[in-house]
């Protein structure tokens, strides 16, 4: 569910990569694409900004350096690929007490090994992706590991239903389709009574303190069992820092502390970009479908990547650049200027402190509802429908199974030929590598149950009218 669409993973890959082998895949692309010789490694990008005669050309004078010498060239178009995580936020004045505490402090972004952790009483502020796995790391080496969260968080497991992998079984068109059109309290009980049901959120004080609106939700396997057996614990926000020591809001008694890591997040930021560019306000770029700044004269530059859909980020930015490029080429056409600040203005007004967006918002920008939206503007969405009258089993392995990448290389720009057989055989991948010890007579479930409901559920498709 991660792979680029047209480039699975290897057969004897794990489900989930491990960062070392997420960049072997990384290497393997570049060689299969002949990428290598157009990658400038070591090289620091100064500025960006627009040529004198952008009005008729578009293009951009960009500044590079790279063994402390600047080199300045003229590109047609510019995609920033910068992403989310280059400016962390630390927020020090919101953290009374931080100036006397004699202890030792970082942001997440510093961490590397959990060796600092050694013997240590740990505190993590912030219940983020990077906060929980930290908790988790530090706990295995350090003396107390305490996590501090003010609204708390919904919390997933890697390994989802029947053991199959999260995203394979919430990411397909159905559930995407009931979670839509549902009503939204009937959604909202839903997602609540799906989450609870591996633990209560509740009683292990995760629980996200205000559910009417969404946040990201947070995969780790481990942390239950680790708040179960006391290695780690969950408090309430920071009120205040002492010498060497913590207080909690509603807790009264100090808690001794050594090390404090904030995960507090990151900035939105373009050092090399004029702020004119692309506008940043709250933590919010003003940026047509996440991607497009509306008000340039030409649709030269994109910013890819700046987005945090609930699934892999891979295929997002994939089929981002796939749009942004036939935007430069002048194959795809953007909207009126006006069109596109009028929806980046109603994104505005639906902003919330953390994630950014409510519930409402969210559906609209869902992974594969953005996926889709995103394909449709260069002709790569699949049609299940037309698909059902010509190669039936595809049609219902797409609508019921994964929605994996390689749906959007059936056709239009950039099709390949190995994509029917890529999502054909999706399953086979998983569970290639889990079963390495596979009992006599055994066989996988999904595929039989697949078929058995397949044309029973499909009558929901045609009833919601789905294309």
């Amino acid at each position: 569910m991660s792979a680029f669409s047209d480039f699975p993973f290897p057969e004897d890959f794990p489900v989930f990569l491990p960062n070392a082998q997420f960049l072997e895949y990384l290497w393997r692309y570049a060689e299969h694409f002949s990428l290598r010789e157009h990658i400038r490694f070591g090289t620091t990008v100064v500025s960006i900004r627009q040529q004198p005669d952008f009005a008729s050309t578009g293009q951009w004078n960009v500044v590079t350096e790279a063994d402390g010498k600047q080199k300045t060239e003229v590109f047609d178009a510019v995609m920033v690929c910068s992403g989310n995580f280059s400016e962390p936020s630390l927020p020090l004045h919101s953290f009374p007490g931080i100036e006397r505490f004699r202890g030792q402090y970082f942001h997440s972004r510093q961490y590397k090994h959990p060796d600092v952790f050694q013997g240590k009483r740990v505190l993590v502020v912030g219940m983020g992706n990077s906060g929980v796995d930290i908790a988790v790391e530090a706990s295995r080496v350090a003396t107390k590991v305490t996590i501090s969260t003010t609204r708390g968080a919904w919390l997933l497991g890697r390994v989802f239903e029947h053991g199959y992998p999260w995203d394979m079984v919430l990411n397909t068109r159905l559930m995407s389709l009931i979670k839509t059109n549902l009503p939204r309290p009937l959604s909202w009980w839903l997602i609540n009574h799906k989450v609870n049901q591996w633990f209560n959120h509740e009683n292990y004080g995760i629980q996200p303190e205000n559910s009417c609106l969404v946040r990201e939700p947070v995969l780790n396997d481990d942390l239950p069992s680790y708040i179960l057996t006391g290695r780690i614990t969950i408090k309430p926000g920071v009120k205040e820092f002492k010498d060497s020591s913590v207080v909690f809001h509603n807790c009264p008694e100090e808690e001794p502390i050594d090390i404090v890591v904030f995960c507090t997040g990151y900035n939105v930021s373009f050092p090399f970009l004029e702020e004119s560019v692309v506008k940043v306000e709250n933590k919010h770029a003003s940026l047509y479908k996440y991607v497009f700044p509306t008000h340039l004269q030409k649709p030269t530059l994109a910013v890819i990547g700046l987005i945090k859909p609930f699934g892999g980020i891979m295929p997002v930015a994939e089929m981002q650049a796939r749009w942004a490029s036939r935007v430069f080429k002048g194959l795809c056409q953007l909207p009126s200027q006006s069109v596109m600040e009028k929806e980046v203005n109603e994104n505005k007004k639906n902003q919330v402190r953390w994630f950014g967006l409510t519930f409402d918002e969210v559906l609209k920008t869902e992974w594969l509802v953005y996926l889709d939206t995103l394909a449709s503007f260069i002709g790569a969405k699949p049609s299940v429908l037309g698909l059902l009258c010509t190669d039936p089993w595809l049609a219902l392995t797409i609508f019921f199974g994964p929605c994996s990448p390689y749906q959007y290389r059936l056709g239009g720009p950039g099709c390949w030929e190995g994509a029917r057989q890529a999502i054909l055989t999706q399953w086979d991948r998983v569970l290639k590598p889990t079963r390495t010890r596979v009992p006599a007579g055994s066989s996988s479930s999904f595929p039989s149950l697949l078929a058995v409901v397949g044309f029973i559920l499909l009558l929901a498709a045609v009833i919601f009218g789905f294309q």
